[in-house]
């Protein structure tokens, strides 16, 4: 049942009546929020978009990470935040570079790329 009493048929219903489509986007892989200084990446989101009086509205779901520095919207296999490379440097005293590709190869797991860089 949903709220107001109505049950999700109802709801639907009345929706048409007052001209609203809603259309659930299952396909959709990562939502990129661009900011001037981060970016939000929200991968496998949860997308529904609303069309009202001919404004298209979309509602993301799902669990943000925060990303500094440029992200690309091209389609991409593995975000590593800039904040883990440092920490990853940091912690096994290694270059960023090397850091970079231990956490690649780690699949973006910090603990485990310190670990695999001090063994």
């Amino acid at each position: 049942m949903m709220p107001g009493g109505m049950n999700p048929r109802q709801m639907q219903q009345a929706m048409k009546k007052l001209g609203i489509k809603s259309e659930e986007m299952m396909d959709v892989e990562e939502v990129i929020i661009k900011m001037q200084d981060r970016s939000l990446v929200i991968k496998k989101p949860d997308v529904t978009m609303m069309e009202v009086q001919g404004q298209k509205t979309f509602q993301v779901v799902g669990e943000p990470e925060t990303v500094y520095g440029e992200v690309s919207s091209e389609p991409v296999g593995l975000v590593i935040p800039d904040e883990d490379i440092e920490l990853v440097a940091m912690q096994a005293n290694v270059s960023h570079e090397q850091a970079r590709k231990a956490l690649e190869e780690c699949d973006g797991e910090p603990a485990e790329a310190i670990i695999s860089l001090m063994s």
